[in-house]
């Protein structure tokens, strides 16, 4: 997205790249953005909790205000205490799903139109 960022704005159409990892964003300088100290995944907010995304939202618009500058910390603390000591934990687990060899569909009509699409 830093890449995208950075060519959007050389061609004059301001960008703003939302981000909660901060070494990964800094390494991509793009040209402005909001870094928010919270869980991969939530960048915009906690699930389910609509005031906290609109600010978040809020605070990464108004950064489209600002002459380009890096990444600015949108000063947001995710509320659980302890969430990045265990999301680092390499003993949790695997919690993601079962990997198929053939393709998985939600529903009959995306398969059909995904052979029909391949045929």
């Amino acid at each position: 997205m830093s890449l995208v960022a950075r060519h959007l704005e050389a061609n004059g159409i301001p960008t703003v790249t939302m981000a909660s990892a901060l070494d990964i964003v800094e390494a991509g300088r793009p040209p402005r953005a909001g870094f928010i100290d919270y869980p991969l995944g939530h960048t915009c907010g906690q699930p389910f909790d609509e005031d906290d995304q609109l600010d978040v939202v809020e605070r990464s618009l108004k950064l489209l205000e600002q002459v380009p500058d890096g990444v600015v910390d949108l000063g947001k603390q995710w509320p659980q205490i302890g969430w990045r000591e265990n999301a680092m934990k390499r003993d949790a687990g695997d919690a993601r799903e079962v990997r198929h060899e053939t393709p998985q569909y939600q529903l009959e009509a995306d398969r059909i139109a995904a052979e029909q699409h391949a045929g």
